[in-house]
């Protein structure tokens, strides 16, 4: 099973206000995953609120989804956290619990260097011995990842794929050639903000770690698989019903949207993690966009 390759689904992870982790929906979460026939399931990353969670509450997140769907869907741990051996332990932990791959955020308070980054890397690496991929995401940790920095990590054996923002200048298809011909053979490039999924598949992006994926994955999977087979048509049909979706997540952050989603879908009543407050006054405009899905 290949970790970085295709649709990758980033759940929500149901808690109680203290974090306790309500685990029969988080279940139910991810057999509808599975169930659409995802490539991977992504736990723990931003829309899973992994740095809303302490690690006891994420090592039960991490269990309880290997047990789940472990062995039948590629299941990818984020071990981002504040200080490097927490990581490891993380990481370690996810190894232990037979989780197939990593994905690793900068997270950090302090604003980090080149060589601390490298340094965190190369430390949770050897502890969890998992393939890794960076988590490039300049909107949340503060920190961009230079293609130089990129090429650095790279070398350490366990990291093979990055998770990278969406190109400022709209240009995919010069971005990937340009990290290809810079990364190890094989590495994978991939892409993340749903809004940019058909254009990145389109131009031969490797995956697309996608938030929606998460909550509505048998549609984001028709988007995807279209965009992989180069249909640009079809890709431009399936796109149009995601539009009033991705609007939403633009205006209001797609974790908060997928969060009051799951409440409106029955899959959930849980809330997002204080101090994030449930999407206001929008469930009207959600209810189209999930509306318009139904034309895919």
């Amino acid at each position: 099973m290949l970790p970085f390759r295709g649709l990758s689904a980033f759940p929500i992870t149901p808690a109680d206000p203290d974090g306790t982790i309500r685990c029969a929906d988080l279940r139910a979460i991810l057999q509808r995953a599975e169930k659409a026939g995802v490539d991977s399931v992504c736990v723990l990353g931003s829309t899973g609120g992994y740095a809303y969670l302490e690690p006891g509450q994420r090592r039960v997140v991490t269990e309880v989804t290997v047990a789940e769907i472990g062995g039948r869907v590629p299941v990818i741990v984020g071990v981002g956290a504040l200080r490097t051996d927490v990581a490891q332990s993380l990481a370690r932990h996810a190894r232990e619990t037979g989780a197939d791959a990593l994905l690793v955020a900068p997270m950090s308070y302090t604003p980090l260097t080149d060589d601390e980054v490298f340094a965190h890397y190369a430390a949770i690496a050897e502890a969890g011995d998992l393939p890794i991929c960076i988590y490039n995401n300049p909107t949340t940790t503060h920190f961009t990842f230079s293609t130089d920095l990129l090429v650095r990590v790279s070398g350490i054996p366990q990291i093979r794929a990055v998770k990278m923002p969406l190109p400022a200048d709209g240009n995919f298809t010069g971005e990937i050639a340009d990290l290809r011909a810079r990364l190890p053979d094989g590495f994978s490039v991939g892409y993340s903000a749903d809004w940019g999924c058909a254009a990145a598949m389109l131009a031969g992006a490797d995956a697309f770690y996608s938030v929606a994926g998460g909550t509505w994955p048998a549609e984001m999977l028709r988007l995807v698989r279209a965009a992989q087979s180069g249909d640009a048509a079809e890709t431009a049909r399936i796109e149009t019903a995601f539009q009033p979706m991705w609007s939403l997540f633009r205006t209001s952050s797609s974790f908060r949207a997928v969060h009051r989603a799951a409440n409106l879908l029955g899959l959930t009543d849980a809330r997002p993690p204080r101090p994030i407050l449930t999407l206001q006054d929008q469930d009207d405009a959600l209810r189209r966009a999930m509306d318009a899905l139904t034309a895919i």
